[in-house]
């Protein structure tokens, strides 16, 4: 009976509303996959008959809750994601009848960067806590948390709490290099960060972190692979667990940084939101997902061909 009310009302919605004017997609989800997903609507509003989508970012979890709450006119239509979708999220769409397309758009690689003037480094994910960490050993210099780390104060500078790459990093560094009993309490402690000067809160003007690494060979920064790619003649990245950082390395996830990044589109809206199959068309097309797709020179690292082409296949 729900599923049935949620249909009709839907049909009702979309008559009343196909001549009063277009509903616009509704996005919710992931704040990493935010700017990629806004610039596809702005494309797809400018230079389509259908209204810009309306994205907003809500966390992943979040974006999750709002897009498996049901499939009314009021709900989602896509929801971005920064990781897969988990077994209770799938449980609670099942619960309210919704089934969704997941597409993966790309990957996103974080390179702990540094001068090329100052001292290569190889370094753990389980260093890189004890450095960076607040219930770490706050140590002064990297040396002090292994002789074979440059022997120089720690100062890092971090992208900001908003920023989509502090959650990546939180979770593909500061999670996994914690120890097991500070993660069993509480993962979430696991991202603090050292508020002793060793750290500090950069902005997300990537120009001005790398400008700051040419004049001082002592910092390091966290930012995407593509920055890093555009400015090798001046900066260089750690490698970390023994692994450099590299489009291949990021494709196949070798590089311990890295990760694809989603969209999800719920099926039930296809045939009822105005633009909704058009939209996640344009989204895998060549001149957004591609390899010199308007995505990848905002810093999306693209996709393996092969995985490309299934992408491409699911919109169909």
């Amino acid at each position: 009976m729900k599923k049935l009310v949620q249909i009709l009302c839907a049909v009702v919605f979309f008559s009343s509303t196909v001549h009063a004017g277009m509903p616009a997609i509704k996005i919710v989800g992931s704040s990493t996959v935010y700017p990629f997903t806004t610039v596809v609507a702005e494309r797809f509003g400018s230079g389509s008959k259908f209204p810009t989508p309306i994205v907003e970012s809500t966390g992943t979890g979040g974006g999750m809750k709002l897009f498996c709450a049901g499939y009314g006119p009021q709900d989602p239509s896509i929801t971005n994601a920064s990781r897969a979708i988990k077994p209770k999220e799938e449980e609670l769409c099942g619960k309210n009848g919704v089934s969704w397309i997941e597409i993966a758009v790309g990957n996103d690689g974080i390179a702990l960067a540094n001068s090329r003037q100052g001292p290569d480094m190889d370094v753990t994910k389980e260093q890189l806590w004890q450095a960076m960490a607040a219930l770490g050993t706050n140590p002064t210099k990297w040396s002090d948390i292994d002789p074979s780390l440059p022997d120089m104060k720690i100062h890092v500078m971090v992208p900001p709490p908003t920023s989509g790459t502090r959650d990546a990093w939180n979770s593909l560094v500061m999670e996994k290099g914690c120890p097991a009993e500070i993660k069993a309490k509480d993962k979430k402690s696991c991202h603090l960060l050292r508020e002793d000067g060793a750290m500090i809160e950069a902005g997300e003007n990537d120009t001005l972190l790398v400008q700051k690494l040419k004049h001082d060979p002592m910092y390091f920064a966290i930012f995407g692979f593509s920055y890093l790619d555009s400015n090798r003649d001046s900066i260089k990245s750690a490698e970390i667990n023994g692994k450099a950082i590299s489009l291949d390395a990021i494709q196949d996830y070798s590089y311990p940084v890295a990760r694809p990044l989603y969209i999800y589109i719920k099926k039930q809206h296809l045939g009822l939101i105005p633009g909704l199959r058009e939209f996640m068309g344009l989204y895998v097309s060549k001149k957004m997902m591609g390899n010199r797709g308007q995505l990848i020179d905002l810093g999306l690292v693209p996709l393996d061909p092969d995985t490309y082409k299934e992408m491409v296949k699911r919109t169909k």
